[in-house]
């Protein structure tokens, strides 16, 4: 909703916010599901009032903002739950559209190793291009139960761990292990076989 300047300690400037920011276009809400109860009555208020008051601010600014949000939460649970407001929920689900889990579109899992490869390569400074035949099967293969975001783990530990230009099998995890798990099971083990294992 932004803030005024001096609306509070460390506020030296104005601060539009993002609603203003977006007027006349779109606004992304991402993990609509975790914002608090307080934070739902203001949101309710600004959609239905379609302004917003800056916080410290005296007057109100008019918004058009289309909305789109998403969480990986089931809301109608949430709702019966009283942990996300009906009438929000109602105010934002106009159209509501299911982005089914990795594992229901492996079709998908090519490109996204592709875009996530490219971009894991580009921030780790590693001149990893490709994946092979194998690790590529297993990637299809694996069920992702950390939908896209354990993809994108999976690639950046492959890339980290590369020696050469292709991620190999070598790089993946153990069969059936989840991406994160085998460094949780690290502290279990004393030093000199952690650091063996890792």
């Amino acid at each position: 909703f932004g803030h005024a300047k001096g609306a509070f300690t460390g506020a030296v400037r104005a601060h539009e916010g993002l609603f203003r920011a977006a007027h006349g276009g779109t606004l992304f809400l991402d993990e609509i599901g975790e914002i608090p109860l307080a934070l739902q009555v203001k949101l309710l208020r600004a959609l239905q009032e379609k302004s917003i008051r800056p916080v410290g601010a005296e007057v109100e600014y008019e918004v058009d903002v289309r909305i789109l949000a998403a969480t990986n939460k089931d809301l109608d649970v949430e709702v019966a739950a009283e942990r996300f407001r009906s009438d929000l929920f109602y105010r934002l689900n106009v159209i509501h559209i299911r982005l089914p889990p990795l594992r229901e579109r492996r079709e998908d899992i090519p490109l996204l190793v592709e875009e996530n490869l490219a971009r894991a390569a580009r921030e780790l400074r590693k001149p990893v291009r490709a994946v092979s035949e194998e690790a590529m099967n297993w990637l299809l293969a694996y069920d992702y139960p950390g939908n896209v975001r354990e993809l994108m783990n999976l690639i950046d530990r492959a890339v980290t761990l590369a020696s050469g230009s292709e991620i190999t099998r070598a790089e993946l995890p153990a069969e059936g292990a989840r991406a994160g798990a085998s460094l949780g099971n690290l502290a279990d083990l004393p030093l000199d076989r952690a650091l063996d294992q890792l």
